[in-house]
């Protein structure tokens, strides 16, 4: 399933049930990152970001604080 056209509500309602999924982080805005890995640790699912390169460390760290080890940040 590609979730690139998914709307960032469609995106944390997924993620609030549960499911773990993919997604490009090159699309989407820091605070829209944020609250989907918040909604990752109260769904429980595993969020990995790909393209996370082109984060400083305060966004990472800001990231991986809201989704509390339920996010894998990739290249």
């Amino acid at each position: 399933m590609a979730f690139k056209g998914k709307t960032m509500d469609d995106l944390i309602r997924i993620m609030s049930a549960g499911a773990g999924f993919r997604l490009d982080a090159r699309a989407r805005a820091m605070d829209e990152l944020i609250l989907i890995a918040a909604a990752s640790k109260s769904g429980g699912g595993r969020l990995v970001l790909t393209g996370m390169s082109i984060y400083d460390t305060d966004d990472l760290m800001r990231i991986a604080s809201a989704g509390a080890g339920h996010v894998t940040f990739e290249e």
